[in-house]
């Protein structure tokens, strides 16, 4: 589990964890068809003898937010219905589809790496996420294929050219009428990196223009999905077996107000639709604009079906460096927001986020935030060093000493891990949802109410399910608990996709017109191994050749008569 302040939580919506998508993944999402897009640019034979559309090994891999996760599961989603292989061994793939994070830059770094590594090891490269989006010219896309974050819908089309030996960019903006979209439609296959976690993003881009943020550059202004498509891909994402359902966006307090409605809105949407068992978590809001719902928000995070979490980035105290940071809204401001939803929620896991060493802090500004975290001791802390984002205004500001930064960071840090968010809950019983593994692989993870992470023995039939624990050793980040026996109600209402292990299956190609299509026969040795469909088939030709026998007897009897 993350153990130290500056390190990844789960939950977290800014993090910089990386992720690859699973070997032999299928697409959990019902499969639209795929129509094979017209072709871009200068027609190339592909190496070799011949060229099968499809059948290529891919590897895919994410850095950075929610987002951009669930970007990155669309997009393998889309490449495994296509036909193509995926695996998360780098070496196998013929070609690397990278998405990127531009939020800091150790996930830049990271990112820049891994193009310099896939191109010395000879593969074709597809860059995707913020990166390209924000700096199409960069030097490390330079010459490199491009899928925008709002074209990831036709990430089959580039990945096809690339692999062909062209350079497609594709960076635009989806509009109707001249408008900004969210983006591509949720309605497409998608590759989960927990099959039991739907990630769903509500909108893109924001209303802010922090001077820090390079993401602004990439996703731009704010673009909302409309309600009715954000609750129909729930639906179905319910109908596949997941359990909770993760709202992520760059803010997702701001979400509606370019379409005339709002945040708690389509919270009361969802919840109407949420089934008893299954959980609804919000993503990162900023204070500004959730702060004209307090009421509503308060109210709707004591829902049984809601996670009482809300992650509000701070940033800093000190008024001066907010407005330095153009983030539209003062000290004050923030505590009437965590005084109000702790006042209706007193037990509500609260996070933020802190960037220690920006330009202009003094002493005395810090010496602001560090009272503010000893005022309300934030069950999560996300504490950065202020990294210079090229593009960004605050790049061109007077720095502060690294080495205050570092003071800073160390200062905030100890104080952080100097007291205990879990105090008075040992012995205590909650009601709790199992839906991941931990990272030790030895447990699994199971949430309450309040978004603890509770930690529970590693019993298949824990995952996925409600139970009722007892809580027996706690610790800075974590808790144990102890399964109440009788209290296990699985909730998974359908097989999980995919429902087969690695090994189990059979990947097989099948060409349907100018598209080829993904799908995995599963290994069954019994003798009813035959579907339906297969069935009234055989019934029909039984049926037809019983008719042609029963004619021919008739034929027989009235020649016989008449002779």
């Amino acid at each position: 589990l993350p153990c130290i302040a500056n390190m990844e939580l789960p939950g977290q919506d800014i993090e910089d964890f990386a992720s690859s998508i699973p070997r032999d993944a299928a697409a959990t999402s019902k499969r639209p068809a795929i129509v094979v897009p017209k072709r871009m640019g200068k027609q190339e034979e592909a190496e070799g003898d011949s060229y099968l559309p499809g059948a290529q090994t891919v590897y895919v891999k994410t850095w950075g937010c929610g987002h951009n996760n669930s970007d990155g599961e669309y997009m393998a989603g889309l490449l495994a219905d296509y036909g193509f292989r995926l695996t998360d061994k780098p070496e196998d793939a013929e070609l690397w589809l990278l998405n990127s994070c531009a939020v800091k830059n150790p996930s830049e770094e990271s990112f820049n790496n891994n193009v310099k590594n896939g191109m010395a090891a000879g593969k074709k490269i597809v860059v995707a996420g913020c990166v390209p989006q924000g700096q199409p010219n960069g030097k490390m896309v330079k010459g490199l294929s491009i899928v925008g974050v709002q074209q990831i819908d036709r990430v089959v089309e580039v990945v096809e050219e690339t692999l062909k030996g062209n350079t497609v960019r594709l960076t635009g903006q989806k509009k109707i009428g001249g408008k900004k979209q969210g983006g591509a439609s949720l309605n497409l296959p998608k590759v989960r990196r927990n099959p039991l976690v739907e990630i769903v993003a509500i909108s893109t881009g924001c209303l802010n223009q922090c001077t820090y943020c390079k993401t602004k550059h990439a996703r731009g202004d704010l673009g909302s999905y409309p309600p009715e498509e954000i609750v129909n891909r729930i639906k179905e994402a319910l109908s596949e077996g997941v359990v909770e359902v993760w709202l992520t966006s760059e803010d997702t307090g701001a979400y509606g107000r370019d379409i005339g409605t709002s945040l708690p809105e389509l919270l009361e949407k969802i919840l109407e639709i949420l089934p008893e068992g299954t959980m609804l978590r919000l993503g990162m809001t900023n204070p500004p604009y959730i702060m004209e719902h307090i009421e509503k928000i308060s109210k709707l995070l004591a829902h049984p079906r809601m996670y009482c979490f809300l992650h509000v980035p701070v940033q800093a105290a000190s008024d001066p460096i907010l407005f330095s940071m153009k983030r539209e809204y003062t000290q004050e401001d923030f505590r009437t927001l965590v005084d109000a939803v702790r006042k209706a929620n007193p037990e509500m896991t609260l996070a933020t986020d802190i960037i220690a060493g920006f330009p202009g802090e003094t002493e005395e500004d810090w010496q602001e935030t560090m009272k503010l975290c000893r005022d309300y001791k934030f069950e999560n802390l996300y504490i950065n060093q202020f990294f210079a984002r090229p593009g960004t205004p605050a790049a061109l500001m007077q720095r502060v000493d690294p080495r205050e930064c570092k003071k800073r960071t160390k200062e905030l840090s100890e104080f952080f891990r100097s007291y205990s968010t879990h105090d008075g809950k040992l012995g205590r019983r909650y009601h709790v949802l199992a839906a991941e593994e931990s990272t030790d692989k030895k447990h699994y993870v199971a949430h309450n109410k309040f978004y603890d992470h509770i930690l529970v023995p590693k019993d298949d039939k824990l995952l996925g399910s409600t139970f009722e624990v007892e809580i027996i050793e706690i610790g800075k980040f974590h808790m144990i608990g102890r399964v109440i026996e009788g209290t296990v109600k699985a909730q998974v209402r359908k097989p999980l996709a995919p429902a087969w292990k690695k090994g189990d299956g059979n990947v097989t190609l099948r060409k349907r017109k100018r598209s080829v299509r993904f799908s995995v026969d599963v290994k069954d040795n019994s003798k009813e191994a035959i579907t339906s469909k297969q069935w009234n088939w055989q019934r029909l030709a039984f049926m037809f050749l019983l008719i042609i026998l029963v004619l021919d007897l008739v034929k027989v009897a009235v020649v016989r008569f008449f002779s």
